[in-house]
């Protein structure tokens, strides 16, 4: 049987890609390149499934991490292993490194890849099925250069998409206010979102996220630092508008301590910061079971990690606003994939076929590498 193959090859490749703007965020900007980790498992039958990380050293850590934590910790633990030990795998991986949620998403994505390849089903139907076959998304604007966002609000328009982030905190309240009476007053027909990415200072965040809110926005989306819960539940009190945390949430762990603290009305679920699909559909359901929402948020990833995001959503009924599945259109220069990621008036298409449904392009990913290691100790 399919999931009785054993596993005989683990590939890991480090990635630097361009990208074509600056993005400018609470707690630092991303400029010229993203680094990205790919890795690959083949099993005896020939098959091999993908996976990508998409760390960020400020939020989730680095590619280098990742990078060794597959290589060196993990790689063990799965060379030799069934396709259908993947729980087990994953548990032991859990363990064998600490914290390097990226490396880990990366794992699952690859077995559920190689298995959905192997048995011929998209990996959404591995994760317990389809609730939907399209996702509204949302493209954040985070330029430090306003007009090159006014030009890709135009590109938006014409595209199709309708919900906007703004990246908020980075250069000033006033600075802040000004863009979104911008883009109010010139831009209606989108939904707009506001993201501090811990931008605001302690002393001043209730006030400035009570001005943002007089415009209206889905939602206003981790204010202060991470670990500052307390504060975070304040500003929730203050305002109408939903508070939503991201950083101050990784994974189910830290779900139950928004839960108990009542820090927020919604999260943001990446499977960067959860450690893997599996893993962020446990996080939706726990904040749905209390009447909080959840968005598919991500990190600066290329088109493999947005096709495992995609399929994670397409099979999770408790995320309801959304993705920001946009870099491999709108920020890279150029993406991984065999085929585009898609995207259709505004819309993220679920695939339809095995696995994740497109394979990474191994020209680009010779082109893109800076390391790459199979195990081999030549």
């Amino acid at each position: 049987m399919s999931v009785d193959q054993k596993i005989t090859a683990m590939d890991v490749w480090h990635l630097q890609l361009p990208v074509n703007a600056r993005r400018d965020h609470g707690i630092g900007s991303v400029e010229h390149v993203v680094d990205i980790v790919v890795v690959g498992l083949t099993a005896e039958g020939g098959q091999t499934g993908y996976g990508e990380g998409s760390s960020w050293s400020v939020f989730t850590g680095s590619a280098e991490a990742s990078f060794a934590a597959l290589d060196r910790y993990i790689r063990p633990l799965v060379v030799g292993r069934s396709i259908g030990d993947r729980a087990a795998i994953m548990a032991d991986a859990a363990y064998a490194v600490a914290h390097c949620t990226e490396a880990k998403a990366a794992l699952e994505t690859a077995l559920l890849d190689l298995q959905g390849r192997i048995s011929g089903l998209p990996v959404w139907a591995l994760l317990g099925g389809k609730c939907r076959d399209t996702i509204p998304l949302s493209c954040s604007i985070a330029d430090p250069d306003w007009e090159a966002d006014l030009k890709l609000m135009e590109r938006l328009r014409e595209d199709g998409v309708r919900i906007i982030k703004l990246k908020t905190g980075f250069k000033g309240h006033a600075y802040d206010m000004m863009r979104l009476e911008e883009l109010r007053k010139n831009y209606p027909e989108f939904k707009i979102r506001v993201d501090y990415n811990q931008g605001l200072h302690h002393d001043n965040a209730i006030r400035c996220v009570q001005e943002v809110a007089t415009f209206d926005p889905d939602f206003i989306e981790q204010p202060v630092k991470a670990h500052l819960r307390s504060l975070m539940a304040r500003i929730r009190d203050s305002i109408d508008i939903p508070l939503l945390a991201d950083e101050s949430v990784f994974g189910p762990e830290d779900m139950q301590t928004a839960i108990a603290m009542g820090l927020c009305d919604g999260v943001s679920i990446k499977i960067m910061k959860t450690g893997g699909l599996t893993r962020a559909q446990t996080v939706a359901r726990m904040a749905q079971s209390v009447g909080l929402s959840a968005y598919g948020g991500d990190m600066f990833e290329a088109g493999l990690a947005h096709l495992a995001g995609t399929h994670m959503i397409a099979s999770t009924p408790e995320i309801t606003l959304g993705c920001e599945f946009y870099q491999a259109s709108y920020f890279l220069v150029e993406d991984i994939l065999q085929t585009p990621f898609e995207v259709k008036d505004g819309q993220v298409i679920v695939p339809q076929d095995a696995g994740l449904g497109v394979l990474p392009d191994p020209d680009k990913l010779t082109k893109y590498t800076l390391t790459h290691s199979n195990g081999s100790k030549a």
